[in-house]
């Protein structure tokens, strides 16, 4: 009986470093209908979000991945670039462009949303410029970091102000029983956001990393995803 042979697992299209931080690129087979940018939490790495990349190429988009400063195979410490750095990876993929992160991605995803030129943002569990600073004043976030540079980027992106006067399309997802972001941070968010177009997903239960990986969930963000591209 011939031995059935196991698929093949689905590897990014390419990879490389720009601009001194390492990535993976994942291209769909036809014409993609727009671009995004996934952004990790603080202490993770590209490959931990991989999946959401193989989601979005299979839909249709094209994905990058990047290590952040102070992170993975990029190296080096986290500074006050780490906002330069999402435009500067935004420019890989193509328009339209949507900016996915968790926790302290969301927290970039939103902060950086502007700089980057984004048409859209998902934001789960999103940290905040004042925990984000505590944690890594405390040593709780745990990776090199250029402290006064973080600190002063942090200062300047209250996001409470930052959706206050962006109009730039935003899901935010939460999971309710989240133990390092509560999830009142987003439904705070979620009101004060001028954003036209908006939407917030709490989800009973869960921890502070259950969210990410939800099929259903990455799914329904790539659904919101396209429904601004098409608003806009």
């Amino acid at each position: 009986m011939p031995r059935r042979r196991l698929p093949t697992p689905v590897s990014p299209s390419s990879a490389g470093v720009h601009q001194g931080l390492s990535y993976t690129l994942w291209e769909p087979d036809g014409d993609p209908w727009g671009g995004l940018v996934v952004l990790h939490g603080a202490g993770s790495r590209k490959e931990n979000h991989h999946d959401m990349a193989r989601a979005a190429r299979a839909a249709g988009l094209a994905a990058v991945v990047f290590d952040e400063r102070g992170h993975g195979e990029t190296g080096g410490r986290l500074d006050g670039r780490a906002i330069a750095d999402v435009a500067a990876i935004a420019e890989l993929v193509p328009r339209p462009l949507a900016l996915r992160g968790s926790s302290m991605g969301g927290f970039l995803a939103i902060a950086a949303a502007e700089a980057a030129g984004a048409d859209a943002i998902v934001a789960i569990c999103p940290a905040s410029a004042a925990g984000l600073a505590e944690g890594l004043r405390n040593g709780r976030l745990d990776f090199p970091v250029d402290l006064p540079a973080a600190e002063a980027l942090l200062a300047e992106h209250d996001l409470r102000l930052v959706v206050e006067r962006s109009t730039v399309p935003l899901l935010l997802l939460h999971a309710e029983g989240d133990e390092t972001v509560p999830y009142e941070q987003s439904v705070e968010l979620h009101d004060r956001a001028a954003a036209p177009v908006k939407r917030l997903i709490l989800v009973p239960g869960g921890h502070h990393r259950s969210i990410q990986h939800d099929a259903e969930l990455q799914a329904e963000s790539l659904r919101f995803v396209r429904r601004a591209f098409a608003a806009d």
